[in-house]
């Protein structure tokens, strides 16, 4: 099969599953009762789409964009539980705290200090896991009835109005958790979610108040392994991230303090399932809570969840710490419950354009991307994959010159507001 790509195709080895236990609930059934879509002869506002890894929504409020989640009757979104995942990553650094708390106080003062590389001030998942963890530390501050996000910039001395500190008591003694310092972690160019801006953001910190650091909390591990490598690891520093990438599960092993594996593999399936449940006309559970000819089946609420109302799908987080990260040392090995080759004459080969809002994203590129490019071929999918600089929506879109050349379209947007830069394109 041919494909067009950025990175070396991996072909997946078929692996055994059990159609034990796959009810049929968990989706919307799509129009349509066989037979395929055509890029020649359906209308590009009628072709399957996908939104995924940043959901349509107003980067401000949070709320989400209806009028892109229902472009079709064949759209959806493809993310993972962000709340559920948030919540995770800060039980994960409290109770790394707790039971660490005979050493984890570096300079004795009693004051467990923490900094925060925050992603991207208007991306929710940034929002939810910077929430995440302030909740969970007990540093949070509510604003409108929700916890506030902002960057709280330096709080060295505890007064900031973003974040408060918290009180945590262990074994009789009483401590204090403090967020030392927060900012996003955007590069002069304008990207967000920057490796390189964090490990600066990490030697501004260190030089003013570095003894103080008793703890580095990320929003993903792109920036977390920076901060990591650049003092962490060597002052012995626990770090925190986010989206279980191989490098930054193999340094659990030198004093990475841990990730959380957002189930990329049933992100990546799901991302293209639903283009190929559409393009062949049958129900979209079809080889997620229902299996499929093959066998290819998900577990409802182990794997993922679904919000028929906001038409998403959304993968559950796991944990990743120094009791199970041998487990997941390869973050591209396809999930074997969903690693069976369909019938090419039953699903057919499709063309689909798909894109990533920036090439250079580690968690995208070096996990996402070499995932879809395993499951495309089990699902007889011919991907092109279009690698975005991460700043501009237009560095995107002016590669969709000729939509009618695809038969289905997987969007990864720059920001969440900007969905209408694509579906004016499709509409047309």
């Amino acid at each position: 099969m041919r494909k067009s790509k950025l990175l070396t195709v991996l072909v997946a080895a078929a692996i055994g599953v059990s159609m034990v236990g796959c009810g049929s609930s968990g989706g919307s059934s799509s129009s349509g009762s066989g037979g395929s879509s055509s890029g020649g002869d359906v209308a590009n506002k009628d072709k399957p789409l996908c939104w995924y890894n940043r959901q349509p929504s107003n980067s401000s409020t949070g709320e989400l964009d209806k009028t892109a989640l229902t472009f079709n009757d064949k759209t959806y979104y493809v993310g993972f539980d962000a709340n559920q995942g948030a919540e995770l990553q800060g039980q994960m650094v409290l109770e790394y705290i707790k039971k660490n708390i005979d050493k984890i106080d570096r300079n004795g003062d009693g004051v467990i200090g923490y900094v925060l590389a925050i992603g991207d001030i208007g991306h929710n998942d940034s929002i939810a896991r910077t929430c995440g963890v302030r909740s969970q530390l007990g540093t949070a501050v509510e604003k409108d009835g929700s916890v506030d996000s902002t960057p709280a910039g330096t709080n060295v001395d505890g007064t900031s109005k973003v974040v408060k500190d918290a009180k945590l008591e262990v074994n009789g003694k009483t401590y204090t958790i403090r967020e030392l310092a927060s900012q996003e972690m955007k590069n002069s160019a304008g990207a967000t979610w920057d490796a390189a801006t964090a490990g600066n953001a990490i030697g501004t910190w260190t030089a003013s108040f570095g003894k103080q650091i008793d703890v580095v909390v990320s929003n993903n591990d792109g920036m977390g392994m920076s901060m990591f490598n650049a003092w962490a690891k060597d002052n012995k520093v626990p770090t925190f991230g986010y989206d279980a990438n191989s490098d930054a599960v193999a340094a659990i092993a030198e004093g990475y303090g841990g990730t959380i594996s957002q189930h990329a593999d049933v992100q990546a399936y799901l991302t293209l399932r639903v283009l190929r449940n559409a393009l062949d006309g049958v129900d979209v559970d079809t080889g997620i809570g229902t299996a499929d000819d093959a066998g290819n089946c998900l577990t409802k609420d182990e794997d993922y969840r679904y919000s028929e109302e906001e038409r998403s799908y959304y993968a559950l987080n796991v944990a990743v710490t120094e009791d199970n990260y041998k487990d997941f040392t390869d973050s591209t090995k396809i999930y074997d419950k969903v690693s069976k080759q369909l019938d090419a004459s039953k699903s057919p080969e499709k063309k689909v354009w798909l894109n990533i809002y920036n090439a250079s994203d580690n968690f995208l590129s070096s996990t996402y991307q070499p995932l879809l490019q395993k499951y495309d071929d089990l699902l007889n999918l011919k991907v092109d994959y279009i690698g975005g600089d991460g700043q501009t929506e237009s560095n995107i879109t002016n590669r969709l010159g000729n939509p009618s050349e695809y038969d289905a379209f997987a969007i990864n947007m720059v920001k969440t507001d900007n969905a209408a830069s694509y579906t004016s394109i499709l509409s047309k």
